[in-house]
């Protein structure tokens, strides 16, 4: 799913203009980035967390050459799924037949 298909679900489902839609899904995304840039964890209860978390400096190869290469310090975003996505993702789903007999 991207973008595009989250709004067009939600203008669908509760009866939106895509427009409208298009600004709530802005909207919320902002304020994720905006906590996250700040430094803050953008928690949300049933689905995960993103946080800023800063990566050290390391060596690394340039896999072409196989030149070693220093790779900068950075900062990225992390998603820690909640538990319950966890467990959704995880789950096993039945089949139509069960298991085959051997004959």
């Amino acid at each position: 799913m991207n973008k595009n298909d989250m709004v067009l679900r939600l203008a669908e489902e509760f009866e939106l203009t895509k427009a409208f839609s298009r600004e709530v899904v802005d909207h919320l995304l902002g304020q994720i980035a905006e906590a996250i840039n700040n430094g803050e964890e953008a928690a949300i209860a049933g689905f995960g967390k993103f946080k800023l978390v800063e990566r050290a400096a390391r060596a690394g190869r340039n896999p072409i050459t196989g030149d070693r290469i220093k790779i900068a310090a950075r900062k990225t975003v992390k998603f820690e799924p909640a538990k319950s996505m966890k467990e959704m993702v995880n789950a096993k789903k039945r089949g139509r037949g069960g298991k085959k007999k051997a004959a």
